[in-house]
């Protein structure tokens, strides 16, 4: 898969946002998960850690947490997700606030491999209390997730990475960013989903706001949802009802995981069904 400029991305998302035709990304922990969705006319394909630990039948936070080095997983992931990709452009997620990983060259590396952008995954935008005014007093900042997000504009990869609040929504899209993802936290449903989450109007309201943030910085940015209760295209639908200046989605667990439990737990059954 040869990386896709950046403006030959921005041109087709542009067209889209355009004819009114909502943008699609989805996050691949395996390869099929990558070769299905392309096949499935997705605009971006993600792929880091916790699609990897998701695909595992772990839950993706599980890609926070002192289980491996997430960019080097990444990495690891690319040999087997880039070479079924055919056309689709390819991001990858990296760790801003790994204190072992030099910028530049990695992500001048990531570009070599085949990846058309990045995204910043792990976050720390899903820490939230004590622990996380820890982490930033203590030097693990979003701000270093800002900063990553502008080195890789700076080097012309796509960039679209995650907010979680207003000021999130300004501050990348003063770095650069071509999509601001306005995260709602770890989606619900299924086996290994989440309970708790923001109702979709909530999510909405909270859209339209980050949105509007980004859009004063630089009125071109294109914004998608992503997260909590956005499980099925019926919840995106409404929320983008619902909102103003949100220009589609992208999906995680909602496009790999929730899919695979149910086909695989219904052919299972449909074999065992079967009588002598």
């Amino acid at each position: 898969m040869p990386r896709v400029p950046r403006s030959d991305i921005l041109d087709r998302l542009q067209e889209k946002v355009r004819q009114r035709q909502p943008v699609i990304g989805a996050g691949a922990g395996t390869g099929l998960s990558a070769k299905c969705e392309e096949a499935g006319g997705v605009d971006l394909i993600v792929i880091y850690n916790s699609g990897r630990y998701r695909m595992a039948g772990r839950g993706s936070l599980a890609g926070l947490l002192a289980n491996g080095n997430a960019n080097d997983l990444v990495v690891e992931m690319a040999a087997e997700v880039l070479p079924v990709v055919r056309h689709t452009p390819v991001l990858a997620g990296v760790n801003g606030t790994d204190p072992f990983y030099t910028p530049r060259v990695f992500l001048a590396e990531l570009a070599r491999l085949g990846f058309s952008g990045v995204q910043n995954f792990p976050t720390i935008g899903l820490i939230d209390g004590t622990f996380r005014i820890n982490l930033e007093e203590t030097g693990t900042r979003y701000a270093q997730e800002v900063e990553m997000i502008a080195t890789a504009h700076e080097l012309d990869l796509f960039t679209s990475p995650y907010v979680f609040s207003a000021d999130d929504a300004r501050a990348m899209t003063e770095a650069g960013a071509d999509v601001i993802v306005c995260h709602f936290g770890v989606t619900t449903g299924g086996a290994i989903g989440a309970d708790t989450a923001r109702s979709i109007g909530e999510c909405a309201a909270l859209a339209t706001e980050w949105a509007a943030a980004a859009r004063a910085v630089r009125e071109d940015v294109i914004v998608l949802a992503h997260g909590g209760p956005l499980a099925e295209p019926e919840d995106v639908a409404q929320l983008l009802r619902q909102t103003k200046g949100v220009h589609g989605f992208y999906g995680a667990s909602s496009m790999e995981r929730l899919p695979v439990e149910r086909a695989i737990v219904a052919q299972t059954r449909a074999f065992g069904a079967i009588t002598l």
